[in-house]
C-alpha cells in the first residue's frame, strides 16, 4: 500500500483523474504538514502506553483496518465528483492514510530496536524486515505494471487497492496478534513529550543521522515519484517502470544476506558511506539515458538497488544503536520518539520531494498523455537524476562526520547492562 501510494498516486491523480501537478504537491505537503504533529504524538503514546499485551501492539491492532479502508477509498474517488471536490477528497485520504500508517509503523518500527539489543542481531532482524518490503514492493510492482496499461485505470485501481486494502490489514492484525513484547521496556517512556523531542536533539549521533536520512529521503522520494514519468516521456517506454523498479527492487533483495554479512566483519558506518557513493553515481548516470536506453537504465537500477539494499539494512540497525546511547544517558527507551522523528524526517522529505517534483514538472510545461517539449524532458531527467544525486552526494559529506562505532556502541551496552545488574 505505501509503495504503491508514493510511486504512483501522483501520476494516477495527473493523467487518469486530471487533477493538476501542483495541486497534488500542494496535498503531500499538507499531509507532511500534518506528519509533524502526529507522528511525535504517537511516538510518545506507543512509548508510555501500558497493558497487558505490550505497550506496542494495542497501537498496531488499531491501525490496521482503518488503514485499509482509507486505502481503497484514497485509489475510489466517486465518478460524480467536481474537480474541486475531487482535489477535495483526493487530500482528506492522504492524510487520512498517512495518519493510518503512523498509528500502525510507529510501534512496529518501535519493536525492532526492541527485539534484540545485539549489535549483529539488528543487522538481521532489519535485513529481514527489508526483505519483506522488497517482497511487498515487487507485489506492488505488478499492480503498477497492470495500471501502466490498463484500458479502464479507474476501475482497475479500485480492484486493486480494495484487495491490498483486505490483504494488508490482515497482515498487520496478524503481526500485532503473534509477535511479543519485552515487558522490562514497560513504563520506561519519556514522562514529558517535549523533554523527549529535547533529549533526540541533544542526542548528536541522532542529530547528525536526522540530517543524512533526510537528504536521502528528498533524492528516493524524487526518484520514486518521477520514475514513471521518466519511463513514459522520456524512454518512450510506460510499461517499462515496472520492470525498472522491479530490478531496483530484486537486486535488493538479492543483495541483503550479502551487506547482513558484511555487518559482522566492517563498520556500519564505512559500509554505508561505500553505498552512498554507488547510488549517488547511478543515480547522476540516469540523467545521460534517452529515449530507448532500457538496458542502460536497467543495469543502472540493478546497481543502485544492490548497493542500496546495505542503507535499508543498516540504518535502522544504527538508529538503534544511537537509541542506547540515548538510553545510558536518560535511564528511558523511548524507541517511539526516535522512530518518530526519523519517520517525520523522511515524510518531511517526501512531501517536499512531491511538492518539488509537482510544481517543477507544472513550471516545465508537462501537459499529461501528450508528446513533450525536449525541455520538459530535460526537466524529468532533472528531476529523477540531479535531485538524487546531489542529495545523496550531501547525505555522503555529513555521514563522513557519524561517530557511533562499534566499539563505542560496546562500551555503551557494557554500562547499561551493568547498570541495570
Amino acid at each position: 500500500m505505501f509503495f504503491l501510494t508514493s510511486s504512483y498516486l501522483i501520476k494516477f491523480s495527473t493523467d487518469v483523474l486530471g487533477i493538476t501537478p501542483a495541486a497534488m504537491g500542494a496535498i503531500f505537503l499538507a499531509s507532511r504538514i500534518w506528519d509533524a504533529m502526529s507522528d511525535p504524538l504517537a511516538g510518545y503514546l506507543s512509548d508510555r502506553t501500558r497493558t497487558r499485551i505490550g505497550r506496542r501492539r494495542p497501537w498496531m491492532l488499531a491501525g490496521a483496518v482503518p488503514v485499509g479502508a482509507v486505502f481503497a477509498l484514497m485509489w475510489s474517488p466517486p465518478e460524480t465528483l467536481t474537480p474541486q471536490a475531487l482535489v477535495l477528497w483526493t487530500g482528506i485520504m492522504v492524510v487520512l492514510f498517512y495518519t493510518g500508517m503512523t498509528v500502525f509503523m510507529m510501534p512496529h518500527d518501535s519493536l525492532g530496536a526492541e527485539l534484540s539489543t545485539g549489535y549483529h542481531d539488528r543487522n538481521r532482524l532489519f535485513g529481514v524486515r527489508r526483505a519483506c518490503f522488497g517482497i511487498g514492493a515487487i507485489s506492488a510492482l505488478a499492480a503498477l505494471a497492470w495500471l501502466s496499461s490498463a484500458a479502464d485505470a479507474r476501475g482497475d485501481a479500485r480492484a486493486i487497492a480494495g484487495g491490498a486494502a483486505v490483504i494488508t490489514s490482515l497482515l498487520m492484525i496478524f503481526t500485532a496478534w503473534r509477535i511479543r513484547e519485552r515487558p522490562e521496556y514497560q513504563g520506561r517512556g519519556a514522562r514529558n513529550p517535549l523533554g523527549a523531542v529535547s533529549d533526540i536533539w541533544r542526542n548528536p549521533h541522532a542529530r547528525l543521522l536526522l540530517l543524512v536520512f533526510f537528504l536521502q529521503q528528498i533524492g528516493v522520494g524524487a526518484v520514486t515519484i518521477m520514475a514513471a514519468y521518466f519511463s513514459q516521456y522520456v524512454l518512450g517506454a510506460p510499461g517499462a517502470v515496472a520492470w525498472i523498479l522491479g530490478t531496483f527492487f530484486v537486486t535488493s533483495l538479492v543483495a541483503i544476506p550479502l551487506w547482513v554479512r558484511l555487518g559482522q566483519r566492517f563498520e556500519k558506518k564505512s559500509l554505508c558511506l561505500v553505498s552512498m557513493c554507488v547510488v549517488s553515481l547511478a543515480m547522476g548516470a540516469l540523467g545521460f539515458m534517452g529515449e530507448g536506453d532500457l538496458v542502460g537504465v536497467t543495469l543502472v537500477a540493478g546497481l543502485a538497488g544492490g548497493a542500496g539494499a546495505c542503507l535499508d539494512v543498516l540504518f535502522p540497525s544504527i538508529q538503534a544503536d544511537v537509541i542506547d546511547y540515548d538510553e545510558l544517558r536518560t535511564g528511558e527507551r523511548k524507541e517511539g520518539m526516535y522512530f518518530a522523528a526519523w519517520s517525520f524526517a523522511f515524510k518531511t522529505a517526501s512531501g517536499l520531494a512531491g511538492m518539488l517534483v509537482g510544481f517543477l514538472l507544472g513550471a516545465s510545461g508537462f501537459e499529461p498523455n501528450v508528446e513533450q517539449t525536449q525541455s520538459t524532458k530535460w526537466a524529468i531527467r532533472a528531476l529523477m537524476s540531479g535531485i538524487p544525486f546531489f542529495c545523496y552526494s550531501a547525505g555522503l559529506l555529513v555521514f563522513m562526520r557519524f561517530g557511533l562505532s562499534r566499539s563505542l556502541h560496546a562500551e555503551i551496552r557494557s554500562a547499561i547492562d551493568a547498570r541495570v545488574s
